[in-house]
């Protein structure tokens, strides 16, 4: 008897992974590191481990901070220090013992964080412009960032490279890079936060400069069949922001990630089959554009994933909280059983 879910459970080989299915854990921020070292415990052991144990396909850990700067909220986890990559390491070895993929995604909050929070500096970003909202678990407003300098430009990109290059040691089959959500990378990529003059400011594709500079740095450590760009024109801290064009927005974007050399997409979105523009979605009017992989995620249910990815509209499907409530999500989906609906109030508070 045949599975409802036949392009969903299929083995795929993307890049240098031969991944056991086409299933992709999302990166959800859960903030169970040590605040003050930025090192994951046991407890985040056994998390990965669970998923790997039940066969998930390509696991995209939470977002890891690339410099204490980089931080936006309480007990985040870091790649900077010889300590956090030594936990990460039990991760990882956890997570290959079970058969399962992992890659590390890094992040950079860049203005939205206040300076309590990174290590008493004031947020980066690329523009003197305050973010609008409140700081996530802290309460307080936003600080007000300091426009980077060419040398601190310089520095984060270093600092980017310098985490690629331990997750590779920490043992990570590779890295995703948080271009997306209003953090610092997006606020470079956006006029409503970037009012640059200089090479790191201007049109879009002028602006997209420093992403692919990052990229590029990032792509020496950690190669091009290993590495993933998320990318979205959501924004945290500007809910309705939208692109003007979305179909010039998304070639531009793409065009970028070709001259770097890039191979795997990953469009963010909240709800997968949101039209865009013109009928189509957002990962429809990626595909248009690109012929390389692309990973589908926002708020996908399995019959809606198993359809794209038989369609080829994507090529990996990522589920973030489905596999929160359901450790056991992808034997639910062999077996045809139920899901256990989420509930953040039972399944946020504890690592299960």
């Amino acid at each position: 008897m045949l599975n409802k879910y036949p392009s969903l459970l299929s083995p795929i080989q993307i890049g240098g992974w031969k991944l056991r299915n086409r299933i992709a854990m999302a990166p959800m921020t859960r903030c169970f590191a040590d605040d003050k070292t930025g090192v994951v415990g046991n407890d985040v052991v056994e998390y990965y481990k669970k998923r790997a144990s039940d066969g998930v396909g390509l696991i995209i850990t939470e977002g890891i901070i690339t410099s204490p700067r980089g931080k936006g909220t309480f007990n985040l986890p870091g790649l900077y220090t010889e300590e956090q990559v030594k936990g990460w390491r039990k991760v990882t070895e956890a997570v290959h013992e079970e058969k399962g993929t992992i890659i590390a995604q890094l992040w950079h909050v860049g203005r939205l964080t206040h300076h309590k929070i990174s290590g008493g500096l004031p947020p980066q970003a690329p523009s003197v412009i305050r973010a609008e909202g409140h700081v996530h678990r802290y309460g307080k407003p936003f600080d007000m960032p300091e426009e980077m300098t060419k040398s601190d430009i310089k520095e984060t990109i270093r600092q980017y490279a310098k985490a690629a290059r331990n997750a590779m040691q920490a043992g990570f089959d590779g890295v995703e890079v948080h271009g997306a959500h209003g953090y610092l990378i997006d606020q470079f990529n956006s006029e409503v936060s970037n009012k640059r003059t200089d090479e790191y400011g201007g049109h879009l594709a002028q602006r997209l400069t420093f992403m692919k500079e990052v990229l590029q740095a990032v792509l020496e450590e950690a190669g091009a069949d290993r590495t993933v760009i998320r990318f979205s024109e959501l924004k945290d801290d500007t809910p309705h922001f939208k692109w003007e064009d979305p179909e010039a927005a998304v070639q531009t974007f793409t065009d970028a990630f070709r001259k770097v050399g890039i191979k795997i997409l990953h469009p963010s979105v909240h709800q997968f089959d949101k039209v865009l523009k013109n009928g189509q979605t957002l990962h429809e009017l990626v595909r248009e554009y690109w012929y390389d992989t692309i990973i589908g995620v926002g708020n996908l249910n399995p019959c809606v994933a198993d359809t794209a990815l038989e369609k080829n509209i994507i090529n990996l499907a990522a589920f973030g909280r489905p596999l929160l409530a359901n450790p056991d999500f992808v034997s639910k989906l062999k077996k045809e059983t139920p899901l256990e609906s989420y509930d953040s109030k039972k399944h946020l508070v504890e690592l299960v």
